[in-house]
């Protein structure tokens, strides 16, 4: 209810400044005992039903906050009162970085989408490092990691064992991005010798924990079917953990928007209700090619039961929300939770 009495006031404004509105406005609600306490029985649903051991890991349920959403790690304590079964942070970069120019966050309100070009905007490692020490919460959290944007890609494994080393204390698994479209060459590392070298050294060097954690690899879902085959293929060769499947996409034929609203808002990463068929496919493709042996995190347009359903019949052993939150409001996750317990 909160949020819908809200979302009116939120729409009106540039949606990054709606964002960034609005999780401070919960979290000083939250902090209230009162209100947090009423916060939590409003759009919080625990059954024993929900529950996963997925990576070696305890989940209260399957649904989780996508990257992208709380960069720094600020929001822990507040998104687990939503009812998250984990939250996955970042894309957390080594040094701290303005992304790029605004504005950079857009709605697409009657395709329920968004076009981002964000560009890895975040505090840098020890500011995540400093936020994840003041959680209280006791959820699984992920971490996710990324190269600065001023870091050539000959060095971008330099980077990600910074994220790596940094973040291995304070995080359950990890998620290597090198999809996002809104670093120029990121998606570069994508191809099969870059990524074999990466996944590689970041294997060897969580082989040399006392503990290793998971690994997963985020892709785009605009790779060709070749680089689909040897992605699976480095997968298998290095065993990685697995997939979030997928990040968001470059196209725009999915819009019912106009080329000229479209040129306006300019370059980005597409997500939200468009990209749903298009993340379905790739996820049965991956988990075909993979078999049941990895694990793959399904995300991409989920937002409404039904769509979680379908994510997790294609195969994904979690789901993640993002675009979805923003025009559902976080009752979505609720309603996911019971539809699944339902069915279960």
């Amino acid at each position: 209810m909160l949020y819908s009495l809200a979302k009116p006031i939120l729409f009106s404004l540039d949606a990054e400044k709606a964002h960034g509105l609005t999780l401070k406005t919960f979290s000083a609600a939250s902090a209230m005992p009162l209100i947090g306490s009423g916060l939590r029985s409003q759009y919080r649903y625990d059954h024993p039903g929900l529950e996963r051991r997925v990576m070696g890991l305890d989940f209260d349920n399957p649904v989780g906050l996508a990257a992208g959403f709380d960069k720094d790690a600020a929001h822990i304590d507040l998104m687990s009162q939503l009812g998250f079964g984990f939250i996955e942070i970042g894309t957390v970069t080594p040094r701290p970085q303005a992304g790029n120019p605004k504005p950079r966050l857009f709605r697409l309100r009657q395709d329920q989408s968004l076009i981002n070009r964000m560009g890895f905007n975040n505090g840098g490692l020890e500011l995540a490092i400093t936020n994840l020490k003041k959680r209280t919460a006791k959820l699984v959290i992920g971490g996710n990691i990324g190269k600065n944007k001023d870091t050539p890609n000959e060095q971008a494994a330099e980077d990600y064992v910074k994220g790596y080393q940094g973040l291995y204390p304070y995080v359950d698994y990890f998620v290597v991005n090198v999809s996002s479209p809104n670093t120029p060459g990121l998606r570069e590392l994508q191809n099969k010798e870059p990524l074999l070298e990466l996944l590689s050294t970041l294997a060897e060097l969580n082989a040399q924990q006392a503990e290793s954690k998971p690994i997963l690899l985020k892709v785009a879902p605009d790779i060709t079917d070749g680089q689909r085959k040897d992605i699976a293929d480095i997968i298998e060769q290095i065993d990685l953990t697995g997939l979030v499947s997928c990040n968001t996409t470059i196209r725009r034929d999915l819009n019912s928007a106009s080329s000229r609203e479209l040129e306006k808002i300019g370059p980005g990463g597409l997500s939200g209700h468009v990209i749903h068929d298009m993340a379905l496919e790739q996820l049965r493709w991956f988990r075909k090619a993979l078999g049941s042996s990895r694990v793959i995190i399904g995300v991409g347009g989920i937002d409404s039961p039904m769509r979680a359903g379908a994510m997790l019949a294609a195969g994904a052993d979690l789901i993640q929300i993002y675009s979805g939150l923003i025009y559902q409001g976080p009752q979505l996750i609720k309603r996911i939770k019971k539809s699944l317990v339902y069915k279960g």
